[in-house]
């Protein structure tokens, strides 16, 4: 029997889940590259599981089934996008006291400077007291005009590499126990 099997028979699998929103496809990318190095970091004997899904998708009991969380936003107007922020809104009261010390870390996407959805989504983690385990990975964007803003973006290689390595920490630091 492999190790997989026999965590999931003593109910001992981990999982992360990567809950992610985007508007133009930046955040998705970025989404993206966490669950790519999260895989990358796994061995064969790893028993974590791995599920990115849209904010919309996710729930309490997807919080509360999982071992850490990686969120993944857009900045709107200087604060998290509405999805995400509907994401947490519905997550919060179910899963309050019980995610307490759950590792997470956070992605955003901004087109100028994204510290509003930063400090905006680690005030809540705060509340949940989640565990922050990295700093978070923000990609600038630039945008700054109507069309530029809501334009489609692509996330270039070195941005997307820092959104893998933070997916791998985590994945890394949750299948060890280290989290």
């Amino acid at each position: 029997m492999g190790t997989r099997a026999f965590c999931r028979i003593i109910g001992r699998v981990k999982k992360l889940l990567i809950a992610w929103c985007s508007t133009t496809g930046g955040t998705r990318q970025m989404a993206e590259a966490a669950e790519r190095g999260a895989r990358e970091a796994l061995g064969p004997g790893d028993a974590v599981q791995i599920r990115r899904l849209p904010a919309a998708q996710a729930g309490p009991a997807d919080v509360l089934d999982s071992s850490g969380l990686v969120l993944a936003m857009p900045e709107h107007l200087g604060s998290m996008a509405g999805p995400m922020k509907d994401f947490l809104d519905r997550i919060y009261y179910p899963c309050l006291e019980r995610v307490n010390g759950k590792p997470w870390l956070l992605l955003v996407c901004a087109g100028s400077d994204g510290a509003g959805t930063i400090r905006q989504a680690e005030r809540i983690a705060t509340g949940l007291r989640l565990k922050r385990v990295a700093e978070p990975v923000l990609v600038i964007t630039h945008a700054q005009t109507p069309e530029a803003i809501l334009a489609p973006k692509t996330i270039g290689e070195a941005d997307l590499a820092r959104c893998a390595r933070a997916g791998a920490l985590l994945a890394a630091g949750v299948s060890a126990g280290i989290f």
